[in-house]
């Protein structure tokens, strides 16, 4: 299906009419509960041909480029089921991406389409707790080879989606006397192998999720899995991260100017149905106004970067957009984090509660600051290649 602005417009239509009115449910119901409705809505989606847009046809998704996906990433990011209902969810994204391009044939038949098609489910374990997650070189998840498997041993955590999950793609050091980018592979492990324990869902700022919507922590104890499990070349784990990462960044900060133009449109919702006296409501006041028009701005500028980011991988590939994607990170994080603020800040009392879905924003997307690489490493890449270029001219 070409992707016109008529698509764009059905798309936009049923988020707003058909997912929109579940969010209620979503923020007070486990996961689970929730599941065979979002089961109908996805079932929808598919019939309609907007399945796993990032996707190539070939395996039943849309096939768009980063620069068309980002236009849809962005209306989806306005509900917090928008992406799962479309097959377009993280992590699942990213793992579809990379046994894409790097998974061996028996892989993609046993784990690919399955999670394309929205049958199972997958997670992504990296972060480890006792080393920053900001230099993910330093990790002490090992894969000792013995005959024709390798054993697991490691804790990580921050392992989102992994309730539920029917599989995990784990990063562990196979090489430990390689390069510094060489020393870990990235190894599928079924979650019901024994030795994989799901310890618990962490707590997000109070709340500790359900399902795809957790984090969790997860120990390998002696994990036995076959060598044919490993995605890609040994030692190639940093490589195939790297792949991922680049589009991640994208997928994350389409959804989160979807978030932020949703927060906009309630704050200015808002504005004009509350009173602070009978006849003056809240639009009338010039700091609501500030703030509508400094967040109109910052969305408006978000979306360029982003469609300039997208564009520029689209047509010169991951390394050539590398200032642009770092760029896009920190400032649509941060740009997100203070239009949902004033958005909280003008329903007061009700801004705080799970009546609408902006406090929900709030805690889970604080950590869009953080994960990925937080906000600082990424200035530092920007002022690094910002001074190399002058230094070079």
């Amino acid at each position: 299906m070409a992707l016109n602005k008529q698509t764009l417009h059905s798309i936009n239509a049923f988020v707003h009419e058909q997912l929109v009115p579940q969010e209620s449910v979503f923020l007070s119901t486990p996961f689970q509960a929730l599941q065979p409705q979002l089961n109908l809505l996805r079932k929808r989606v598919k019939e309609s041909g907007w399945w796993a847009p990032h996707m190539p046809k070939k395996y039943g998704g849309m096939e768009l480029t980063l620069m068309e996906l980002a236009k849809v990433g962005m209306i989806l990011g306005q509900t917090p089921i928008g992406h799962y209902c479309f097959g377009f969810q993280a992590p699942d994204a990213g793992n579809m991406e990379i046994l894409k391009d790097f998974g061996t044939p028996e892989q993609k038949q046993k784990y690919l389409q399955p999670l394309v098609n929205g049958e199972i489910r997958s997670c992504f374990s990296m972060t480890e707790p006792d080393f920053a997650g900001s230099n993910p070189i330093h990790l002490a998840t090992t894969a000792v080879k013995d005959g024709g498997d390798y054993i697991i041993n490691g804790h990580k955590w921050f392992t989102t989606g992994a309730d539920g999950a029917e599989f995990a793609v784990v990063m562990c050091v196979t090489n430990p006397n390689g390069s510094k980018y060489g020393k870990a592979s990235q190894i599928i492990v079924p979650t019901d192998t024994p030795g994989f324990e799901r310890v618990r869902n962490i707590s997000i700022m109070g709340e500790a999720g359900h399902g795809w919507n957790s984090h969790s922590e997860i120990r390998y104890h002696n994990v036995r899995v076959p060598q044919s499990n490993r995605i890609g070349a040994e030692g190639s784990g940093f490589l195939i991260a790297q792949k991922r990462l680049g589009p991640g960044r994208i997928h994350h900060c389409m959804r989160w100017i979807g978030i932020c133009e949703r927060a906009l449109g309630m704050l200015c919702d808002r504005a004009i149905s509350r009173n602070i006296d009978l006849d003056k409501p809240l639009s009338h006041k010039q700091t609501i106004q500030n703030w509508i028009a400094e967040s109109r701005a910052q969305i408006e500028a978000s979306r360029l970067m982003v469609l300039e980011a997208a564009r520029q991988i689209d047509e010169d590939g991951d390394y050539a957009a590398r200032k642009y994607v770092s760029l896009i990170k920190f400032y649509v994080a941060q740009t997100m984090q203070e239009i949902l603020d004033r958005a909280i800040q003008t329903h007061g009392a009700l801004g705080i509660t799970d009546d609408t879905p902006l406090a929900w924003w709030y805690r889970h997307e604080r950590g869009s600051r953080i994960y990925d690489g937080p906000d600082e490493v990424h200035k530092v890449r920007v002022a690094r290649l910002e001074l190399k270029e002058r230094s070079n001219s």
